[in-house]
C-alpha cells in the first residue's frame, strides 16, 4: 500500500473510508478519515482498496457522493440473472463493467458496496462473489420476508402492550397469542419453562426484570390474568378448554341424538324419583326411588345417569373424557369432564324429563345386608330435584306426603349399622365448601346431616352391588379396595377427646384406597367387594365400569379386555391424583386468602395433633371454617385443647400462614398506642 491510497475498513461494524498516510512499524498503516481522525490499521483490517489515483482526506466526501447515486440493490438481480446459469464468479471490477459499463474507481467501489451488502444473490469466496442458485435465492428471500413479518408483528405487539398498560381498549391479534402464551408458561413454570426466550424478550423490551414473578405481574397489569390466577391449574396437565372437534361432536349429539345402544331399557318412569344435591350442582348424576313389592318388602332403586347413551368407546367424546379423567370442582367454578352442554343437559337426570339411566334395584334384609339385586339399563323420570337442606327439613318435619324419603332414610341407617358390624370405620371430620364469586369468598362448613349420610350410604350400596355383579360374572372392572389399617388400641383412643381429635388420630392410620381389576376387600367401608359407579359424568373410572357392565347386560363382548382396563386404570389414577392435588391446592390458596382478608378476626380453634412436637408445631382445626392448618405454639398445649387464634401473617401465593393466640392480654396489647 502506498501513501494516498483510499481504503475501506470497519469501525464498530460501520463502513468507513480513509486515506493511507504513513506506515507504522512493519505491517501497520496510519490512515486518516474524512474527519481528519487517524486510525492504525493492520492489512487484514482493510476490506477494500480503491485502485487508481492518490487521494486526500478532504476528497473522501466528494468520492462518496459520486458513489451514492449507483447504490441501487435491485440492479444486482439483473446481474445475477445473467450470471447464475453459468455460476460464474465476479469481482467488484467485473461487476462494475456489467452494471455500469465502466470501471472507474467510484463505480468499482459502488459494485463492491452492492456485493458486500447483498444478502440474496451472491456469496463471497475470497476476493470474488459467486452467484447463488435459484433455490437458495428463493429460500433466502422467504426467510427475509418471514423476518420482516416477525419484526412487524413484534413492533405491533409492543405497541399493543403499551396500549394495554395505559388502560386503553384494544383487541389482541392472533399473532400476539404465542407471545402471551410464552409469558403465561414462564409465569407459571419459571426456570422449568422450555423455550422461554420470547417471554424474556418481552420483559426486557419493557424494562422489567426477567423473572417469573415479573411475568406474572405483567400479565396481571395487562388484565390477561387476574391477581388470583390459578397457577396450580396452569402448572398441571389439566385441559381447561375443549377442542373445536369435541364441541362439534357434542353439538351433533344434541342436534341429532345417536341411536340408543340399549333400545330395550326397563321403563321405570312410574317410580317417584328424587335427585338430591347441593343447590349449585349442575351435573345431576344420581337419583333415588323406593318400590313396594307384592310381598310387602321394599326395593330400593339407585338410578345413575347413563352418559354411555351418548358415546361409544374410542370416539372423540370418550377419548376427551379419558384425557381429563375427572371433573374438577374449584372455588371459582368447575372444569367438566364432558362438554357442559352434554354434562348438564341430556347426560344428567333432569327433573320432569325422561332420562336414560343405569338402575340398581336392591332388596335388603332387616339388618341391612343385600338380600337380592338386579341391574338394568333403564328409563326414568325424576320427580323432584331437592337440596340436602330440603330433605333434612322433610325428614325433620316428618312430611306425610313423602313417605319414600323416610323409608330411604331408615334403610340408609340400617346400612350404616350393618357395615359397622362388618368392620366399617367411620370418620366424621368437618368439611368446608369454598366458593368465589366476583372476588367474594364464602366458606361454608358442610353439616354431617341426615340427607348427606342418606345419599352417601345409598351410593356406597350401589358400589357394592356393582362390585358383586362384576365379581359374579368375572368382569374386568375398576374395583376399589383398601387394606386393613393398624389402628391405635381402644385404650389409646379413649385417652383422646371424642370427635375431631379422635377421628384425626384414626385418619392418620388409614391407608390409601387402591384401584385394580381384582375384587378385594375395602376395609373402611366394611365391604368384601366394591367399585365406584355413581359418577360416570365426572369420573372416568366410573364410566369404564358402565361400559363394561352395560355391554354384559346386553350380552355383547366387553369393550375393554382385562389388560386394557389395567392399562387405562394406571393412566386414570395418575391423572385423577393430579386433579385432586390441584383441587386441594386451590382450596388451600383461597382458604388462606380468606384468612388474609380477615386478619383481625379471632377464630375458634381446636388442637388436633402434633406435627413436630419438639418444634411446638401442631395442627389446628378452625372450627368456624372447617380448615385444618399448622400453628406454632408459644405455651404448653395438648390435643383437644381449644383456643382462639388470629392471623399474624398470610401470603397465599407463597403458601404461608402464621397464627398467634388471641387472648385478652393480646387484645389489650394491640389496643395500646405506639410509643413515640
Amino acid at each position: 500500500m502506498e501513501k494516498g491510497t483510499l481504503v475501506e475498513f470497519r469501525l464498530h461494524g460501520d463502513r468507513r473510508l480513509a486515506v493511507a498516510e504513513r506506515p507504522e512499524g512493519k505491517k501497520h498503516w496510519i490512515v486518516v478519515d474524512e474527519r481528519g481522525q487517524s486510525h492504525t490499521l493492520h492489512p487484514r483490517q482493510v476490506t477494500y482498496e480503491v485502485k487508481g489515483q492518490g487521494y486526500k482526506p478532504g476528497g473522501i466526501a466528494a468520492f462518496l457522493q459520486e458513489v451514492q447515486s449507483y447504490l441501487d440493490p435491485s440492479s444486482l438481480e439483473v446481474a445475477w440473472e445473467l450470471l447464475v446459469e453459468d455460476s460464474e464468479p465476479v469481482d467488484p471490477e467485473a461487476m462494475a463493467l456489467l452494471l455500469f459499463s465502466d470501471q472507474s474507481p467510484p463505480l468499482c467501489y459502488a459494485a463492491h458496496c452492492l456485493l458486500s451488502e447483498d444478502k440474496f444473490y451472491f456469496k463471497q469466496k475470497g476476493d470474488r462473489y459467486e452467484p447463488r442458485s435459484a433455490a437458495q435465492v428463493l429460500e433466502l428471500k422467504h426467510q427475509s420476508d418471514v423476518e420482516a413479518q416477525r419484526q412487524q408483528e413484534w413492533q405491533g405487539f409492543l405497541s399493543r402492550l403499551q396500549q394495554a398498560l395505559a388502560g386503553e381498549p384494544l383487541e389482541w391479534q392472533s399473532s400476539d397469542r404465542s407471545r402471551l402464551e410464552a409469558l403465561e408458561r414462564f409465569a407459571a413454570l419459571g426456570e422449568e419453562t422450555n423455550h422461554r426466550a420470547p417471554a424474556l424478550e418481552t420483559l426486557s423490551a419493557l424494562g422489567r426484570p426477567e423473572t417469573a414473578q415479573a411475568a406474572f405481574q405483567l400479565l396481571v397489569d395487562l388484565k390477561v390474568w387476574s391477581l388470583h390466577e390459578n397457577l396450580f391449574l396452569r402448572r398441571s396437565q389439566v385441559p381447561m378448554q375443549f377442542s373445536s372437534r369435541v364441541l362439534e361432536m357434542a353439538h351433533s349429539c344434541l342436534a341429532t341424538p345417536p341411536p340408543d345402544p340399549d333400545p330395550n331399557r326397563l321403563d321405570l318412569t312410574h317410580l317417584k324419583l328424587y335427585t338430591i344435591d347441593d343447590e349449585s350442582t349442575c351435573e345431576i348424576d344420581d337419583g333415588l326411588s323406593v318400590e313396594t313389592l307384592e310381598d310387602g318388602r321394599q326395593r330400593l332403586w339407585i338410578h345413575i345417569a347413563d352418559p354411555t347413551r351418548w358415546l361409544v368407546p374410542g370416539d372423540d367424546l370418550d377419548l376427551e373424557a379419558r384425557r381429563r379423567c375427572t371433573t374438577l370442582y374449584l372455588p371459582t367454578g368447575m372444569i367438566p369432564m364432558f362438554p357442559p352442554e352434554l354434562a348438564t343437559g341430556p347426560m344428567s337426570l333432569k327433573q320432569g324429563q325422561v332420562c336414560s339411566a343405569l338402575s340398581f334395584g336392591v332388596v335388603l334384609t332387616e339388618a341391612g345386608a343385600v338380600d337380592d339385586f338386579s341391574v338394568h339399563a333403564s328409563l326414568v323420570k325424576p320427580t323432584y330435584r331437592l337440596t340436602y337442606e330440603d330433605v333434612d327439613e322433610i325428614l325433620e318435619l316428618g312430611v306425610q306426603a313423602e313417605p319414600e324419603l323416610a323409608a330411604l332414610d331408615t334403610w340408609a341407617k340400617r346400612r350404616v349399622s350393618w357395615r359397622r358390624s362388618q368392620g366399617a370405620i367411620s370418620i366424621h371430620m368437618p368439611e368446608s365448601s369454598i366458593k368465589v364469586r366476583d372476588d367474594e369468598i364464602t366458606i361454608q362448613v358442610l353439616d354431617d346431616s341426615s340427607s348427606r349420610r342418606l345419599v352417601a350410604e345409598l351410593m356406597i350400596l350401589a358400589g357394592e352391588v356393582a362390585g358383586r355383579y362384576g365379581q359374579a360374572h368375572e368382569l374386568p372392572f375398576p374395583y376399589r379396595g383398601q387394606s386393613q389399617p393398624e389402628l391405635p388400641s381402644d385404650d389409646e383412643l379413649m385417652l383422646l377427646p371424642a370427635g375431631p381429635v379422635r377421628y384425626c388420630a384414626i385418619r392418620r392410620c388409614m391407608p390409601r384406597s387402591e384401584i385394580s381389576i381384582t375384587p378385594t376387600r375395602h376395609a373402611s367401608l366394611g365391604l368384601d367387594t366394591y367399585t365406584q359407579v355413581t359418577s360416570p359424568i365426572r369420573r372416568y373410572a366410573d364410566l369404564l365400569a358402565h361400559f363394561q357392565l352395560k355391554a354384559h347386560l346386553r350380552g355383547e363382548p366387553l369393550p375393554f379386555s382385562a389388560s386394557e382396563i389395567k392399562e387405562l386404570l394406571q393412566t386414570v389414577s395418575s391423572t385423577a391424583y393430579e386433579a385432586t392435588l390441584v383441587e386441594r391446592q386451590t382450596n388451600r390458596y383461597w382458604g388462606l386468602e380468606y384468612l388474609r382478608r380477615h386478619a383481625e378476626q379471632p377464630w375458634h380453634a381446636l388442637m388436633l395433633r402434633w406435627l413436630r412436637e419438639h418444634e411446638n408445631l401442631g395442627l389446628v382445626l378452625l372450627e368456624d371454617l372447617g380448615l385444618e392448618l399448622a400453628m406454632r405454639f408459644t405455651r404448653p398445649i395438648e390435643p383437644g385443647d381449644r383456643l382462639d387464634v388470629r392471623v399474624t401473617y398470610a401470603d397465599p401465593r407463597q403458601d404461608i400462614i402464621q397464627f398467634a393466640e388471641h387472648t385478652e392480654a393480646s387484645v389489650q396489647s394491640m389496643a395500646q398506642p405506639m410509643a413515640t
